[in-house]
C-alpha cells in the first residue's frame, strides 16, 4: 500500500489530442487516459472528461459465475444482490438513498466472467461513491432474514428467465456446449442451487475472489487521476490476497466440446432455433470475428436481416452473437420462426454460413462493417457506463487498455481473407451445434 498518489505505479496510456480532428475516430481523444496498480496488486484505470459534471465509478471483480463452486451456482450472482442488503454502516435502504438522494445512482451486474458494481454521480461526490463501493464490497453484513428474502427475489429471477423462450434457448445450448463446467451454467443458477447458498458459503467466496489482484477500479468523466488513486488506496489499499491456488480459474478443455443436434418440443408458439459453435480463443483473428459478426447482425442491413426477414420473410428476429472467454471464442445465431417454417430457417441459416457471402465477403460489403464497427464505437462511448465497460473489458481481455484510433487500426486492417477463414471454420457442419425448440410440448 502506499501513502501518497505519486507513490503508484503509473503510467500515461493517451495523451489529449491538439487541434482538430480529421480522422473519426479521434474524435475520442478528448481526454487523458492513465492507469496504475496499487502494491496490493488493485488496478486502475481512469479517463479524463473534462466537459462533463459526472463521474462514472466501477469496481469490476474478475470473478463470475464461472467461478461458481459445482452445486453452488448463481453464487456470483447472488452476492452482487446480498452486498446490497446491508452493511456494518448501512442498512438496504441508507445504501440506495445515499447515493441517489445527491441525483447519482448506484448499479451492478455479473458475467461469466466479471461482477462490476457501479456508481454514476456528480463530480463533487466522487469521495461518496468511493466510500460506498469499499462499503460493499468490505463492509458486507449478510443480514440472514435478508439473504432468505433476497432467494426469492432471485428465484423470480429465474422464473422470468424460464419464462422466456429465447433467454432459455441460450442457456440450454450453453449447458450442451461446456458439459460438465461452470462456463455451460446460468449466470442465475438454477432454483436448487440457489436454494442451497448460505452465509459460510458467500463469505468463502468472496474470500477468494473479492480480493485486490482480482479488482479494477475504473473512473470516467470529470476527474483527475492522482485524485481517483490516492481514493482508490485509501479505501482499498488494506486489502489482502488470496492464496493464488484458492483463486485460479479452471479452464475449459476445448477436446471435450461434443457437437450436438438436438430438437424437443415445448410449448410455444413459435419455434426457437439455436445454432453455434466454439473455437480456441486467437488474439489475432479477434477483430476479424468482430467484422464477421457486423456482417451476420448489425442493423437492418445485415445479411441475416435482409436473407431471412426481407427476402424470404421467414423471421422477425434474427441475429448472431460473439462471447469471447479466457480460453474459447462462442459464435451463435438466433432465429426465432413458425413451425411450419422451422427447416427452411435452419436450411438457410446453414447456406448462408457457408455461403461464398461470407467466405467470399465483397469488397463493399466489408468496408460497411467496418464503417458500422467504427460508428457504433464512437457512438457508444459518448454513452459514460459504455465507455467505462469497453475500458474494463480492454483491461481483462487484452490486459491493457486500447484507444479508438488503435482499434480502428486493427478494424481496418482486417481483410477479406481473415474474415472467410474464420467464416469457413465457423460454418463446417461437423462442428455446428444446433438446438430447436418446436411448438407442441406440455
Amino acid at each position: 500500500m502506499y501513502s501518497n498518489p505519486s507513490a503508484i505505479v503509473r503510467k500515461n496510456i493517451v495523451s489529449p489530442s491538439s487541434g482538430n480532428a480529421a480522422r473519426p475516430e479521434e474524435r475520442l481523444s478528448t481526454g487523458a487516459v492513465e492507469s496504475g496498480t496499487l502494491s496490493n496488486g488493485l488496478r486502475i484505470i481512469s479517463n479524463q472528461v473534462p466537459s462533463i459534471h459526472s463521474v462514472t465509478l466501477g469496481l469490476w471483480i474478475d470473478a463470475g459465475s464461472r467461478e461458481d463452486p459445482e452445486g453452488l451456482e448463481g453464487m456470483a450472482h447472488f452476492i452482487e444482490h446480498a452486498l446490497f442488503k446491508g452493511t456494518q454502516k448501512r442498512d438496504y435502504v441508507e445504501i440506495a438513498r445515499c447515493i441517489e438522494q445527491t441525483g447519482g445512482y448506484i448499479d451492478a451486474w455479473t458475467t461469466k466472467e466479471q461482477t462490476c458494481l457501479c456508481v454514476r454521480c456528480l463530480r463533487e461526490h466522487l469521495h461518496l461513491g468511493f466510500d460506498l463501493l469499499a462499503d460493499l464490497c468490505c463492509n458486507p453484513v449478510f443480514p440472514a432474514d435478508e439473504i432468505e428474502k433476497e432467494k426469492g427475489v432471485v428465484l423470480e429471477e429465474i422464473a422470468g428467465v424460464n419464462d422466456t423462450p429465447e433467454e432459455l434457448i441460450f442457456e440450454d445450448f450453453d449447458r450442451r456446449t461446456f458439459p460438465r463446467h461452470s462456463l455451460g451454467a446460468p449466470i442465475l443458477g438454477t432454483e436448487k442451487s440457489v436454494e442451497r447458498l448460505t452465509v459460510d458459503e458467500i463469505r468463502n467466496f468472496m474470500r477468494r475472489h473479492y480480493t485486490p489482484s482480482k479488482m479494477l477500479v475504473t473512473a470516467i468523466g470529470n476527474i483527475d487521476h492522482d485524485e481517483v488513486a490516492g481514493l482508490a488506496d485509501s479505501f482499498f489499499g488494506h486489502l489482502k490476497n488470496a492464496p493464488e491456488e484458492d483463486s485460479a480459474r479452471r479452464l475449459f478443455d476445448l477436446s471435450t466440446y461434443k457437437p450436438f443436434n438436438k430438437t424437443l418440443k415445448k410449448s410455444l408458439f413459435q419455434s426457437q432455433i439455436l445454432l453455434g459453435a466454439i473455437i480456441p480463443r486467437d488474439d489475432q483473428r479477434f477483430w476479424a470475428m468482430m467484422v464477421l459478426n457486423t456482417m451476420l447482425s448489425s442493423g437492418m442491413s445485415s445479411i441475416l436481416n435482409l436473407e431471412l426477414r426481407e427476402k424470404r420473410g421467414l423471421v422477425y428476429q434474427a441475429y448472431s452473437s460473439v462471447s469471447f472467454y479466457d480460453e474459447v471464442t462462442a459464435f451463435n445465431v438466433y432465429a426465432g420462426t413458425d413451425k411450419g417454417k422451422t427447416s427452411k430457417t435452419l436450411d438457410t441459416i446453414g447456406e448462408l454460413l457457408a455461403g461464398n457471402m461470407l467466405t467470399e465477403p465483397d469488397p463493399s460489403e466489408l468496408a460497411a462493417a467496418k464503417a458500422k464497427m467504427l460508428g457504433s464505437m464512437i457512438l457508444g462511448m459518448e454513452k459514460m457506463t459504455r465507455r467505462m465497460s469497453h475500458i474494463a473489458q480492454d483491461m481483462f481481455y487484452f490486459g491493457r487498455y486500447l484507444s479508438p484510433a488503435e482499434k480502428a487500426g486493427l478494424i481496418e486492417a482486417v481483410t477479406a481473407d481473415e474474415v472467410a477463414l474464420v467464416a469457413a471454420e465457423l460454418g463446417i457442419p461437423e462442428r455446428l451445434s444446433t438446438l430447436v425448440y418446436k411448438p407442441g410440448g406440455r
